[in-house]
């Protein structure tokens, strides 16, 4: 793959509510746009974040302004929404699935407890545009049991060849419990474009606790293969490895043995073309949050 241009998605700011601009998306509409997300905010952990959509009609050579259209309030109760993934269903029709945090329940308090490596409430989310993200209907929540954890949506909707949809999300710790966290994978289906899914399911989870399948991201391939990609963690070393690529043939119903690709990093979404070759981007820390960059990645074929 090689880089043909470069340019500022959403240009962070200075100071205020827009110092903060990360985890951008694009995704390719069918009408021939581009709409990107990214999360804006005072700081990258604030009780203020949100969501904001911006619109390029060339190619990304330029964008419109930037668009909030997205309630922080889930069910009355006070948030904010860290990422928001794209999924278009038909030509008009666009599901997005965002990540909400409860801001409510412990005021004040950090995403994250360090003492305990649990993480606030937290919720999918999910909303429905008919006229390419012009407008979207209000939040529906995903039926998630209490008793999984905080869950957080890590990617798009996976479309299968025969229509159903895969909700792919992960769950970390309830705020102040102290047990041993084991890190868990879980997917949900739905075969009516959204509407209704599936009880969660399981997918990956090592089961001492040690190895973590973090911000899972996954492809499908022109034949109806699934890969998936892990930004792998040792939690017993505490270090990160290589991206592990799973793949089924089944629907997800069964997997090949965990491969390491032999590069690091975090994955982003994988490009699956329509020979079924795969691009996959790679994030990499520069340790400031900076602006939403089209070239703060690197692409490997």
């Amino acid at each position: 793959m090689k880089p043909v241009a470069a340019g500022i998605l959403n240009p962070a700011g200075h100071e205020g509510h827009r110092a903060v601009s990360i985890y951008p998306t694009v995704t390719a509409l069918p009408n021939g746009k581009l709409l990107a997300t990214h999360m804006i905010g005072p700081a990258k952990d604030s009780a203020s974040t949100t969501i904001e959509l911006r619109w390029s009609m060339d190619n990304g050579d330029t964008w419109s302004n930037p668009r909030a259209p997205f309630s922080t309030t889930v069910d009355g109760r006070r948030g904010s929404l860290l990422a928001a993934y794209l999924t278009p269903i038909t030509p008009e029709h666009l599901i997005v699935a965002g990540a909400w945090v409860d801001r409510q329940t412990y005021p004040g308090e950090p995403l994250f407890n360090p003492d305990t490596e649990g993480t606030l409430p937290m919720e999918v989310v999910l909303a429905d545009s008919h006229d390419s993200g012009e407008t979207w209907t209000p939040w529906r929540v995903l039926p998630v049991s209490n008793g999984l954890g905080p869950p957080a949506v890590t990617g798009p909707l996976i479309r299968l060849p025969g229509g159903p949809l895969i909700l792919s999300f992960e769950t970390g710790k309830q705020y102040y419990d102290v047990k041993k966290w084991y890190q868990t994978v879980w997917w949900c289906v739905s075969t009516n474009q959204g509407r209704t899914w599936t009880p969660p399911a399981i997918k990956f989870q090592d089961p001492t606790g040690r190895i973590f399948n973090w911000d899972q991201k996954a492809g499908v391939s022109p034949d109806g293969r699934i890969a998936t990609f892990s930004w792998t963690y040792d939690y017993d070393s505490r270090r990160y490895l290589n991206i592990h690529r799973r793949i089924s043939s089944d629907e997800g119903n069964t997997w090949t043995t965990p491969e390491d690709l032999g590069i690091a990093d975090q994955p982003a979404h994988p490009a699956v073309l329509s020979d079924g070759r795969v691009v996959l981007i790679r994030n990499r820390f520069s340790g400031s949050a900076g602006a939403s960059r089209w070239n703060r990645s690197e692409g490997a074929l």
